[in-house]
């Protein structure tokens, strides 16, 4: 899911898409765990107050608590660009992600890259021979 936000024809904000060019696999956050609701989301200015809150409350802690950081925030980060508005589902994989393509362009990079393990690195193990 995260990195098709980052398409051309994702209809996304570009301020989502520069984020998650900015992004390293560092800059992930796991929020809401004490709710048994756990969701992992690109660190902002929202994030970091929800996840104040969940220190400071710890178990008690309470959906109304956070009501402000994670409710109707994706209107306002997905389509107004309000990057800091609070918490919003990112994976790791915002790490990884340096362009934003079209879908077409990265459905045939990823099944490029995965033919070329195949053909190189697997099929050298299934012969016995350990990749380089």
């Amino acid at each position: 899911g995260t990195r098709f936000i980052a398409t051309k024809e994702a209809p996304v904000h570009e301020n989502v898409k520069q984020a998650l060019l900015a992004a390293t696999e560092l800059d992930t956050r796991l929020v809401m765990r004490p709710l048994r609701n756990t969701e992992r989301v690109l660190n902002n200015a929202g994030v970091e107050s929800l996840l104040r809150k969940e220190k400071e409350l710890g178990s008690n802690i309470k959906f109304e608590d956070i009501i402000d950081e994670v409710a109707g925030v994706y209107p306002k980060i997905m389509k107004e660009g309000q990057m800091d508005a609070g918490a919003w589902s990112c994976g790791m994989v915002a790490g990884l992600i340096y362009d934003v393509p079209t879908c077409k362009e990265l459905i045939d990079r990823i099944m490029k890259e995965a033919e070329d393990i195949i053909s190189n690195q697997l099929a050298g193990m299934l012969a016995g021979k350990v990749p380089a």
